[in-house]
């Protein structure tokens, strides 16, 4: 049985912004960065985290389509999402992730903020443990 820790396998020092940013450049951090989970901070304080499916939902029509421009990351992130610590085993994260059909796990230590793990981090993890060097060397599938 693995006690793989999540810090192995997770983003470490991944990019942030904070909670009283305009929304639109959480934005424009996701699509520059080709990510789609930002860590919410308030200052240096864990506040939570924010998705392209937040933005997508709270700027979509369903909302009446807000105006993004008077709008900031607190209007659309989700509060004490989900966290773990470094040392949390991976095995309990990608349980709780799946039961709670969550994309992402903010890691932590001793309460700040320390990488980030998501569902394409579980991914890669296990094509590497199927196949070594997979990731690295594969080139892309067509669809």
């Amino acid at each position: 049985m693995s006690t793989l820790p999540v810090k192995a396998v997770m983003k470490p020092f991944p990019y942030a912004v904070q909670i009283d940013a305009p929304l639109l450049q959480a934005r424009k951090m996701m699509l520059e960065h080709r990510i789609r989970h930002l860590p919410v901070m308030k200052g240096h304080d864990l506040k939570g985290i924010i998705t392209d499916r937040d933005l997508k939902l709270l700027l979509g029509p369903e909302l009446g389509s807000p105006d993004p421009l008077g709008l900031i990351v607190e209007d659309a992130y989700v509060e004490n999402s989900f966290s773990a610590d470094l040392e949390t085993p991976l095995a309990e994260v990608l349980a709780y992730m799946a039961r709670h059909h969550i994309g992402a796990t903010l890691v932590t230590s001793r309460g700040r903020l320390a990488g980030i793990f998501t569902t394409m981090d579980a991914c890669h993890h296990f094509a590497e443990h199927l196949e070594p060097g997979i990731t690295d060397s594969s080139p892309p599938l067509k669809a």
